[in-house]
């Protein structure tokens, strides 16, 4: 990831803005849409896009008024009668290009199909199809998966330029359109287009002939056999522009997994929905969901469809440290959604939920046992602990996988949704039922009013790797994940997310990730990773040359943080323009302090988190905290007086390189460092392990076995001979000074080391200056007191 700093923005923080939504600074390396449009146009669309600088032009040019520049309603009906010519033509050719796509799916469908009853029907003797027709169906396939993409970009793309110009005309000409265009929008939705369906036919079709007619087929969950294994989970956020193209690429590896491929395939059927627990009051799931202590757990009830499912998963997942040689656990059992409630509140008593199962005898013992243990155990939990529904997240998911091997297992999360199901307020959204029952899964819940909703911007990708010890994941799996249509984000929660974007006033410890929510995450493209046509290197573009004109509406701007454009395909010129290695020129940026932070709780202490939850606690303790806060601030306010009173060099701005001009122009660079709101702290994932306490005492002895040397040398020079000297007196007591100094140091950077583990804070447990004063501190001794016996010999 690229972040890079201006060093004249340190100070700015990132707001709280309303229903409860955090908003980061966003990075403002720009790029105008009119170029992004012509750096991206496939040749097949070329005579389709929306004719963006036309419209402009047409907003230039008012006839009204004295002066000729106001706009009348003759200027709004021809600007408003070419807009609709413009999305006619799109929507005609989104419509004709979707109707090609799905016959040729069909016309291959059938073809595959013939191929491979061929070779399963071939008699004794007979050679069946040849290896060649299996190769040109196989370029059948890629060359329609080449056309979904493009259809996907050309209709992502234009909608972005109606959504543009809309706004540039609002805002130049005074006139809202925007209201009366959405009416017309959802008379022609060519941007709703559902590639879902295309896809799984796709998968299923490539699937058939890269396996020679011969799929695998299995259990989802079989591990492959392989007994020595290391499982790696890594997330990552996609930007809605890359979805399509990243279903696409995914699927020419690996199939996408169908539980009943007999049933057609239905929207509905990729829907997940589950409703998280915590305590209200302290927010303890939460908490420990965020810090990964050891032992924390998460519970939730989670179905798959529709609201008319009648099984629900009641979930928990326990975290587990990698230093106590286990395994974080997921474990579930379903119970009827008809029994929900009673369950939840106590009166349905898990011997009596599995009662019936265990007549049917359709399960072991042993495993109608276990889930007896689970559904006491989380019973007992969410009456005990007062758990209580708070957050439900809504997605789509999509999974790719080899039926009997789950070595690769990738899922792809789209619509993310995260809504409340508390009723804290005093709104009764789920009343004495277990979830709200005015919502289903009828994205985007429009319904709902803002302060319930939070709409994730990107979809998440999460990649399980299951490898043997000292193997390699595949090629193409290292390529998907270094390349520009995917962000890492470790350790990334819907639970976590949702919680602290809906409860604002009530959460105070917020991710790590919260302050990057509004960058924009895309990055240009840093190697030929993609979809190619079969033949061609890559899909054609064409781009004009002429200068665009440059106007000072900051509206018609794309924010590209990572430089450079993502949509589409990029232009020669402009790929070879941007260095590839873009998190290398963050060495070049002028800096006043490299341990410079990204986020303000890298710094052991906040004053302002740290005084509002004191004044929380009250009594005593918040009275000590205001102490302690204002004198660390006058402490501050000092040393800042003595910086600008005491003459010393100032540092001169250096102007930017020829590359950081090239990469971010004379625009202001995204800050490196997020502060959060008065009263709240980002939270950093810090990993403690049972050895770091130990080092910690380890260091500490050796501190004081320091201190014990030049003590013992202390005593030995004063104790030395019956009258010893004034000169011997005098070392001896700069020896015993530096002992103590030393003893008291180590004892407070011990304590400091010791709280900040507990604590888990992401301090800095390095110790920069204490063994370099010390060492030096000795050598002036040693060398004063060598100094001193030599002048009181009359060697010199």
């Amino acid at each position: 990831m690229l972040i890079a700093k201006d060093l004249s923005t340190q100070d700015k923080t990132w707001k709280l803005l309303h229903a409860g939504k955090f908003q980061a600074r966003p990075g403002v390396v720009v790029m105008k849409f009119g170029e992004q449009l012509r750096s991206s146009v496939i040749r097949e669309y070329q005579w389709y896009y929306i004719d963006y600088n036309g419209l402009k032009a047409e907003l230039k040019n008012a006839t009204g008024g004295a002066s000729g520049n106001e706009w009348t309603e003759d200027d709004e009906k021809r600007f408003v009668g070419k807009l609709e010519m413009e999305l006619e033509k799109v929507h005609t050719k989104q419509q004709v290009k979707a109707m090609e796509i799905s016959r040729r799916i069909a016309v291959s469908e059938r073809e595959v199909k013939d191929v491979v009853n061929r070779l399963l029907e071939r008699g004794l003797g007979e050679a069946g199809p040849s290896e060649e027709e299996f190769m040109l169906l196989e370029e059948d396939l890629s060359d329609i998966i080449a056309d979904v993409h493009d259809l996907a970009k050309f209709v992502q793309l234009n909608y972005t330029g109606f959504y543009k110009i809309i706004k540039k005309h609002d805002k130049m000409t005074g006139w809202h359109l925007r209201p009366a265009f959405d009416t017309r929008l959802k008379a022609k939705p060519f941007y709703k287009e559902n590639y879902d369906a295309s896809v799984i036919k796709l998968s299923k079709l490539y699937d058939l002939v890269r396996t020679r007619g011969s799929p695998v087929k299995g259990d989802s969950a079989a591990g492959g056999g392989q007994a020595n294994f290391v499982r790696q989970t890594t997330k990552y956020w996609v930007h809605p522009d890359n979805v399509t193209e990243l279903k696409l690429i995914i699927l020419k590896h690996l199939p996408v997994l169908v539980f009943n491929a007999s049933k057609e395939f239905e929207q509905a059927d990729s829907a997940i929905t589950s409703i998280y627990y915590d305590n209200p009051e302290d927010w303890e799931l939460y908490e420990g969901r965020l810090k990964k202590t050891e032992g924390a757990e998460a519970i939730r009830l989670r179905w798959y469809g529709g609201m008319q499912t009648e099984t629900i998963f009641v979930e928990r997942k326990t975290h587990r440290e990698d230093w106590t040689g286990e395994k974080s656990v997921k474990a579930r059992f379903a119970i009827k959604e008809k029994n929900v409630n009673s369950y939840l509140r106590g009166e349905l008593l898990p011997a009596a939920l599995f009662e019936k199962a265990r007549k049917e005898g359709k399960k072991s013992e042993k495993a109608i046992a276990e889930d007896e243990r689970l559904a006491s155990e989380i019973q007992y939990s969410v009456l005990k602990k007062g758990y209580k529904p708070v957050c439900r997240s809504f997605y789509n998911r999509t999974a790719f996988q080899l039926p009997a091997d789950a070595r690769v297992r990738i899922s792809l999360d789209t619509e993310l949704t995260m809504v409340r199901e508390d009723n804290l307020d005093g709104r009764r959204r789920c009343g004495d039922n277990w979830r709200r029952m005015d919502i289903g899964i009828d994205y985007p819940f429009s319904q709902l009013p803002a302060e319930d909703i939070v709409r994730f911007p990107y979809a998440v990708l999460e990649v399980k790797l299951q490898t043997q010890m000292g193997q390699e994941p595949p090629e193409w799996v290292r390529q998907l994940i270094s390349s520009h249509l995917v962000e890492a984000v470790p350790k990334f929660s819907k639970f976590i997310h949702g919680t602290a974007c809906l409860f604002p006033d009530r959460i105070n410890l917020l991710p790590f990730w919260m302050p990057q929510m509004d960058v924009d995450i895309r990055k240009p493209v840093a190697h030929d990773f993609g979809i190619h046509r079969p033949g061609l290197s890559g899909t054609t573009t064409t781009s004009d040359d002429d200068e665009e004109d440059i106007d000072s509406d900051d509206d018609d701007v794309v924010h590209l943080v990572r430089a450079g454009p993502s949509h589409g395909q990029s232009s020669a010129q402009g790929l070879q323009a941007v260095p590839t290695d873009t998190e290398g020129q963050t060495v070049d940026l002028p800096t006043t302090n490299e341990d410079f932070p990204i986020y303000d709780s890298d710094d052991e202490y906040d004053e302002n988190y740290e005084l509002e939850e004191a004044r929380r606690i009250g009594g005593w303790h918040y009275y000590s905290a205001l102490v302690a806060t204002k004198a660390r601030l006058f402490g501050a306010g000092a040393v800042n007086v003595l910086k600008h009173v005491v003459p010393a060099p100032r540092g001169t701005r250096v102007p930017r390189s020829a590359r950081q001009q090239m990469l971010f122009g004379s625009q202001t660079i995204q800050q490196k460092k997020f502060k959060a709101p008065n009263g709240k702290k980002i939270y950093v994932p810090v990993r403690v392990e049972p050895k770091v306490f130990f080092a910690a005492e380890r260091t500490f002895l050796g501190w004081l076995e320091y201190s014990i040397y030049i003590g013992t040398i202390a005593v030995t020079l004063l104790n030395f001979g019956t009258h010893p000297t004034p000169l011997s007196f005098w070392t001896a007591g700069i020896f015993t000074l530096l002992a103590i100094l030393s003893l008291c140091y180590s004892v407070g950077i011990y304590l400091y080391r010791s709280r900040s583990i507990r604590n888990r804070k992401a301090a800095r447990y390095y110790d920069k200056w204490g063994p370099s004063v010390l060492c030096s501190a000795l050598v002036i001794a040693v060398a004063l007191n060598f100094a001193l016996e030599g002048r009181d010999r009359k060697i010199w």
